[in-house]
């Protein structure tokens, strides 16, 4: 019953009852002092209504639990779905940040909601929750900067700026750097870097880029489809992904690239894409959500504040983008011109 009146709320946009739903569901009243109960006629009211005692004593029974998450994943999954069918898709603003202040507040509705019940149950929710709230901000921060890029990828003088640009980057010397680190097949970093080149030569739109980096985690995971070490795989191509990218960001900034900026935010879209495009595909090679899989680590509570730190600190870092003033520094740390770069409905703090 919370399932589906949760369900309905959010598919509503009704945000604000999702934490009135928790609370008279989790604080159920108990029977009355005389021992007897109210019978209703209602078969909605006889299932809304269960004794705390009865729920706490049902949620400590382990099968129970494990029962719980998996519907718990498929719910917020769902919900995900709902509110953000497409990550590349404009979300008016307003939505944007309607959903933020969301995902900010779960965790702790949830948590005061169940204050009665023993803290293994409470956890067993939380994670959930938590992985769900996690999967929205990070949803929403892909589309932000999706929409930036945008108009970065439109622009043709800026395209052929990013071109030259990259051109001149050594990738011999990235390639060796980085081969001692990430033992990745040089034919294959080749052959990436060659066709990256062609697909901006094109000129090639957000829609077609998105493309392009999917066939690029195809071709690459597809040695290791089917096998129990395709999850760990996928963790460690997005390691050297991020690596390479960084490498190549890097030989800008030191050669003081007039379109830092366009491959900076380019830089931040693609990473965050192919973080999402992998999550979904262990996902489809487990048999389970992709917030399941972002869950499976949720117990390290040691993580959680560096990833709220990072969400934070979003909005400070797309306003930077939109700078156009220059970095100066001494002979031993060369200037970056950045160029302006327009961002608009910058992410508010949460």
């Amino acid at each position: 019953k919370e399932l589906q009146a949760t369900l309905d709320v959010v598919m509503n946009l009704h945000f604000h009852y999702v934490e009135n739903l928790w609370q008279t569901f989790w604080n159920s009243a108990p029977p009355s002092s005389d021992g007897s109960t109210t019978i209703s006629n209602s078969d909605d009211d006889l299932e809304r209504v269960i004794p705390r005692e009865k729920l706490v004593a049902l949620c400590k029974y382990e099968p129970v639990r494990v029962w719980m998450r998996s519907c718990d994943h498929i719910l917020y999954q769902a919900l995900v779905e709902i509110l953000i069918p497409d990550v590349l898709r404009p979300v008016p603003s307003t939505l944007t940040q309607a959903i933020r202040n969301f995902a900010k507040s779960l965790e702790g509705w949830l948590t005061t909601a169940m204050t009665s019940f023993p803290q293994d149950v409470v956890r067993t929710k939380v994670a959930v929750v938590s992985a769900f709230a996690q999967t929205l901000r990070r949803y929403t921060s892909l589309n932000h900067l999706a929409q930036a890029a945008r108009a970065v990828l439109q622009n043709t003088s800026q395209i052929n700026q990013m071109l030259s640009d990259l051109n001149r980057v050594d990738f011999a010397n990235v390639q060796e750097q980085a081969s001692w680190v990430c033992q990745c097949d040089e034919s294959v970093v080749q052959r990436l870097e060659q066709d990256f080149k062609v697909t901006l030569q094109q000129q090639s739109s957000l829609d077609q880029w998105a493309t392009w980096l999917d066939n690029v985690v195809s071709q690459v995971l597809k040695p290791h489809q089917g096998s129990p070490s395709f999850p760990k795989a996928a963790r460690q191509f997005l390691l050297k992904w991020s690596f390479y990218s960084s490498m190549v960001i890097r030989d800008l900034t030191l050669r003081s690239a007039a379109s830092f900026g366009s491959f900076h935010l380019i830089r931040l879209l693609y990473d965050e894409y192919m973080f999402y495009l992998v999550e979904h595909r262990v996902a489809q090679a487990t048999g389970e959500t992709p917030i399941a899989v972002m869950g499976e680590f949720s117990d390290l509570s040691s993580m959680m504040p560096s990833l709220m730190e990072k969400d934070a600190s979003f909005s400070d870092e797309m306003s930077n983008l939109g700078s156009d003033a220059d970095v100066s520094s001494g002979p031993a740390e060369p200037a970056v011109k950045r160029e302006r770069i327009e961002i608009s409905h910058p992410l508010q703090e949460m």
